[in-house]
């Protein structure tokens, strides 16, 4: 079937694409997902929580939908010459799953750092991989330049009028699996704007009184961004860990949607997704990828502050394609996003005695986490966790520390402090004059880091070094270089001819406290 050119994104409307979705050809490749209860989660916010389970499609995430709806409706001209995608993970999964479905030879071309799990499920369906790049940027810019060389026809991640149409199934299967849907919430994963387009069209079209909600990473905005300045915006950077959302610019089709159709927006933190990722575990033993558990986590968030509505809450649960090596990371931060975990930074006597003082002042609160180094002065730091019984208690441990004396700052929200700080506590360098400290990120694949270590050689000393892997794309490292007041423009310079994302940290409370 030929897709006749006719729509632009000032025309698309929620009918066209709801008309699309009833007549593709979804289910020869996807199937309808279970919509289920999630007992311990709808007891936690107060009301009903469903959880529409994509994360167990046959490539464990929601894109085999649109992919399949793409490629079934190519014209047989079209088919016969091949299809070329760029993407690092569940889009060039369900291209490969549908191209391999409908015999159509299939081209992806990934950035280098993508995990060789994501490269070896699209190579195992036939599909040619071609690694290119650092980013996605560099993938895409490939993958524009070999469809045109070998006529391959492209295949959109989300801003197409089909892929729209084949993630919109899934706002159909909620529709007949809630029965009464009155009063109903969905939660909607965005990146691109794919599947909240989707979702939101058929809802409006067919329910309107359903309200449509978009959840995003604080830090990967771009559509309600977009929404709120009334046109496309183009984010500086991204935020690394809901990778699978990470998107700068979102699409003509899906803005154009999204902006009349849905409600509301929410952003929400790491430590919120990685909480809601152990949620969903915790009810159905199923771990999710970040991206997957992010409509959870935007569910907590308006429950929270009571926008919830009055019926059942439906979160999407948009895959389930997590790299193993991340699950360290996201067992550390789950507690913070839980609001069961604080973490301070506590001013001591450096005397006998002061930690059992300071321990005895928390009262029988767990201690999770105490880090300390001698230093030869009056006042000792201690970075001290504490686990709470309920997110109201920090306020109190707060309180308590100060009634009795103990001078305290809450760095429960600074990633500096989570990610780098709390392993180099007590690694104060008297000597280390003139330091400027920077938090950097480079991609992540083998090699990288002696490469990103090469670049940083120059006439200024290292002075402090952190880094850890994470399992992501991406590396994180927190250094500290030696830098005269009269070289700083110099040095500014060297940063920036580097070619890696860097910011100064130098004035951030963790790095003052414990490091300085």
């Amino acid at each position: 079937m030929s897709q006749p050119q006719a729509f632009t994104p000032d025309t698309l409307t929620e009918h066209d694409v709801l008309r699309l979705a009833l007549t593709g050809q979804v289910y020869a490749a996807a199937v309808q997902t279970p919509l289920c209860p999630a007992p311990r989660l709808s007891a936690r916010v107060g009301g009903a929580v469903l959880l529409k389970r994509e994360d167990q499609q046959p490539i464990f995430s929601f894109k085999l939908r649109g992919a399949y709806n793409k490629l079934s409706a190519l014209s047989g001209a079209e088919r016969a010459r091949g299809v070329i995608c760029a993407s690092a993970g569940n889009h060039a999964q369900g291209v490969a799953y549908a191209a391999q479905a409908l015999g159509v030879r299939a081209v992806i071309v990934m950035p280098v750092t993508t995990p060789d799990l994501k490269v070896e499920a699209c190579r195992v369906r036939g599909a040619e991989v071609l690694l290119w790049g650092d980013t996605y940027s560099d993938a895409e810019a490939r993958a524009e330049e070999v469809a045109r060389e070998r006529g391959l026809t492209p295949v959109h991640p989300y801003d197409d009028p089909w892929v729209i149409a084949g993630q919109a199934t899934v706002g159909l299967e909620l529709l007949r699996q809630l029965g009464d849907p009155a009063g109903a919430t969905v939660y909607v994963p965005v990146g691109g704007g794919g599947l909240i387009a989707g979702v939101a069209a058929v809802l409006r079209a067919l329910r309107p009184d359903v309200r449509v909600v978009g959840v995003e990473p604080e830090d990967s905005d771009a559509m309600a961004r977009s929404v709120r300045a009334g046109e496309r915006v183009t984010l500086e950077r991204v935020g690394l860990f809901v990778d699978g959302v990470a998107v700068r610019r979102v699409g003509a089709y899906t803005f154009a949607l999204a902006r009349r159709l849905v409600d509301d927006w929410v952003q929400v933190s790491t430590d919120e997704v990685c909480a809601a990722i152990k949620d969903v575990y915790d009810d159905t033993r199923a771990v999710l990828e970040p991206a997957g558990a992010l409509a959870v986590a935007g569910l907590k968030r308006h429950a929270g502050t009571g926008l919830g509505g009055s019926g059942a809450r439906v979160a999407l649960t948009g895959g389930a394609n997590m790299n193993f090596s991340r699950l360290r990371h996201v067992a550390e931060r789950a507690e913070v996003g839980e609001q069961r975990e604080a973490v301070f930074a506590v001013t001591i006597p450096e005397r006998p005695g002061a930690f059992r003082a300071l321990i005895g002042a928390l009262g029988p609160r767990a201690v999770t986490e105490f880090n300390y180094r001698y230093a030869p002065r009056e006042d000792a730091r201690v970075f001290v966790g504490v686990q709470l019984a309920s997110p109201g208690e920090r306020g109190e441990v707060l309180g308590t520390l100060r009634a009795q004396g103990y001078p305290v700052t809450d760095l429960t929200g600074d990633e500096l402090a989570k990610v780098h700080v709390r392993h180099l506590v007590g690694g104060r360098a008297p000597e280390a004059a003139h330091e400027r400290a920077y938090a950097f990120t480079f991609p992540e694949r083998p090699g990288a880091l002696l490469e990103f270590l090469t670049r940083l050689r120059g006439r200024w000393n290292i002075s402090l070094f952190h880094y850890r892997n994470h399992g992501s794309a991406h590396g994180r490292v927190l250094a500290g270089f030696q830098v005269p007041p009269d070289e700083e423009a110099a040095f500014a310079a060297f940063l920036a001819a580097t070619g890696y994302p860097a910011e100064d940290m130098s004035a951030n409370p963790a790095y003052r406290l414990f490091l300085t």
